[in-house]
């Protein structure tokens, strides 16, 4: 069995967040003292304590079981919503990848299992040399890709999953996220996806009823990741 898994996406808010946090509790659910990792995050808010807070990391922690504080799950948090060497570069401060990877080192030390959300898309850039590609190649994790399904999506899921085979880094599977609303021909958009690749089909999350869409400056409930833990099957 893998220490984890990279869970990469085929643009920015497509579910990587909401998959990451459904894999963590169907490992949990097995018996696996599985965690949430991220290499960066870029946008944060102040929560009704005045505490500064970041969605992704809050349904991280949430899906992890952890108190607040309990655990350090990233380490670079930056506070513009932006690509992260950019938001980096606006706060003075430079991404380190030996800085990431010292980081999961610690944590996979104390976790059987650690699910590493990247951030944005496959390529977005860490520094003026690396990207997330980079870190998921050291990290050399299986990945598994989720695809926002909207127009485009096969695609960009066709360059993100050549991508990854480029860097010689093992293919899990992907999954479908159907996100805010239907789009047309969904299951015929699903079928070209999966005739035209060979990595195995992991499942389709359906829209979120809307009892359980995360609100604005908030993470996913538990609800809405055990709705979606549902609808994927772990590879």
């Amino acid at each position: 069995m893998s220490k984890g898994f990279f869970i990469t996406g085929t643009d920015t808010e497509v579910g990587k967040t909401l998959v990451s946090g459904a894999v963590i509790l169907k490992l949990r659910e097995l018996g696996i003292n599985a965690v949430g990792f991220k290499p960066v995050v870029a946008g944060t808010y102040l929560n009704d304590d005045s505490r500064l807070l970041n969605e992704d990391l809050e349904t991280l922690r949430l899906a992890s079981n952890l108190a607040p504080d309990q655990l350090n799950l990233c380490p670079y948090v930056l506070d513009k919503p932006a690509a992260p060497h950019l938001a980096g570069k606006d706060q003075g401060i430079e991404l380190k990848s030996i800085v990431i990877m010292k980081a999961f080192e610690n944590i996979q030390s104390q976790y059987e299992q650690v699910v590493v959300e990247g951030a944005g898309g496959f390529l977005v850039p860490l520094n003026d040399d690396e990207d997330l590609g980079d870190i998921a190649q050291a990290l050399n994790l299986p990945v598994i890709l989720v695809v926002g399904m909207r127009l485009g999506c096969i695609n960009h899921a066709l360059l993100t999953l050549e991508s990854i085979r480029s860097r010689n880094l093992t293919i899990a599977g992907w999954i479908g996220n159907a996100l805010s609303s239907e789009m047309p021909f969904l299951q015929e958009n699903l079928e070209t996806i999966k005739n035209r690749v060979s990595a195995p089909f992991l499942g389709l999350i359906p829209t979120l009823p809307k009892e359980l869409r995360k609100l604005d400056q908030a993470p996913y409930s538990i609800d809405a990741l055990t709705f979606a833990a549902q609808h994927i099957n772990l590879p």
